[in-house]
């Protein structure tokens, strides 16, 4: 079976750094668009980032360009988020998800929807 399992949540205070990993397995990562949603109770979830095997297609949201970078490990089957600068409002609980076959522009408009194969998540807390 596709699992998702997401890794590297935890408590830090503003400004400090977090390093999410998602390891793919029961699917080809290769072929596989990778990308990370976050959400907090009550409200909608919102897009991220996102990554493909393709060097040009790579979306952030708005709200974290230039604090956050994805990448990926195809020997490991892993997909990265490096969380920089963080501020109280990156508080969330963080998803990954993997679309085979599919792009991470895509991913990036989906709003999480038509997106099957999902993690559990990974909680981040940012402290004033």
């Amino acid at each position: 079976q596709v699992q998702l399992v997401e890794s590297g949540g935890g408590l830090v205070q503003a400004g400090d750094s977090l390093r999410l990993s998602c390891a793919l397995s029961g699917r080809a990562f290769s072929r596989t668009a990778m990308g990370w949603f976050r959400q907090v109770p009550g409200e909608e979830r919102e897009f991220v980032a996102a990554s493909s095997w393709r060097p040009d297609d790579i979306y952030y949201a708005d709200s974290v360009k230039g604090r956050f970078t994805i990448s990926r490990d195809d020997a490991e089957n892993t997909a990265h988020l490096q969380m920089s600068s963080l501020k109280p409002e990156d508080t969330a609980t963080y998803y990954c998800v993997a679309a085979p076959l599919s792009t991470a522009q895509r991913i990036s408009v989906s709003r999480g929807y038509g997106i099957d194969h999902w993690g559990k998540g990974t909680r981040v807390t940012v402290s004033l």
